[in-house]
């Protein structure tokens, strides 16, 4: 079995057919046990998150119900034994007893690029972090993860997977890939305006490529963006990087720090 958060909540069986929940309550219930797994969950957490602080005057009946129906949901997707989902006296504990789960497997991609790109290993940094990007399939649970816990989790899935993408775009500048990071780099800013470290990468790649210029549009526009949108200044790394290129500063041609 594997188990799949990382977007839209799919269960896929040793065939590899997949597994979907039609109910969203019961969907709320797997991705929150998925969430702790290997940990115990109280069946008080799991009210908290399936009503948001307001339960129906049934709600520890309810979860008795979702549960059951887990179980027989996970019992056609491979769990013939009935061991994946156990009762504790505290609640409810999620096994994955060798089951796939692409949560661990984003973050041990992420370490292994980044004890690669510590390395100087580039090109299997780069790799690494493709890998993990490539398990983010979209918003989780499809974008309406509005419980607590949930939605806590789908936030920090975006941060990590932008953090991802900062790191890739290092590595392929490392690699020489100057004109696709260029080209990359452009559209993550038109999507993420407000994030400053793609600005401080493409103004960095810029320079780099003897397109100084440009590296200083970038500084401008990134300062238009700021003002306009939060009141605010480039922050202080940014301003310095505009400034080193301003100079010519001999360390921008150093290899782009992790």
């Amino acid at each position: 079995m594997r188990y799949a958060l990382l977007g839209p909540l799919l269960v896929t069986d040793d065939r590899g057919t997949p597994h979907v929940l039609s109910a969203p309550k019961m969907e709320l219930t797997l991705a929150t046990l998925l969430l702790a797994a290997g940990r115990v969950t109280t069946k008080e957490q799991l009210i908290a998150e399936l009503w948001s602080g307001e339960p129906p005057r049934r709600a520890s009946a309810a979860v008795h119900v979702y549960l059951s129906q887990l179980r027989k949901f996970l019992a056609a997707a491979g769990d013939h034994e009935g061991r994946a989902i156990v009762t504790k006296p505290s609640g409810y504990l999620l096994r994955l007893d060798g089951a796939g789960y692409d949560v661990h497997d984003f973050q041990a991609h992420m370490r292994t690029g980044r004890e690669h790109q510590h390395a100087g290993r580039h090109e299997a940094a780069l790799d690494s972090f493709e890998s993990a990007l490539l398990l983010v399939r979209g918003p989780v649970l499809d974008g309406s993860a509005e419980a607590p816990g949930l939605s806590a989790f789908a936030t920090w899935v975006e941060e990590e997977r932008l953090d991802c993408l900062e790191l890739s775009v290092e590595a392929r500048t490392a690699l020489g890939r100057h004109r696709e990071v260029v080209s990359l780099l452009t559209g993550l800013i038109a999507q993420y305006p407000l994030r400053e470290s793609f600005y401080r990468q493409l103004m960095l790649v810029l320079y780099r490529s003897e397109r100084q210029a440009e590296a200083l549009r970038v500084f401008h526009s990134a300062q238009r963006v700021l003002r306009s949108e939060l009141g605010l200044e480039p922050c202080r790394s940014l301003r310095r990087l505009h400034q080193a290129i301003l100079t010519s500063d001999r360390v921008l041609d150093l290899p782009l720090a992790g």
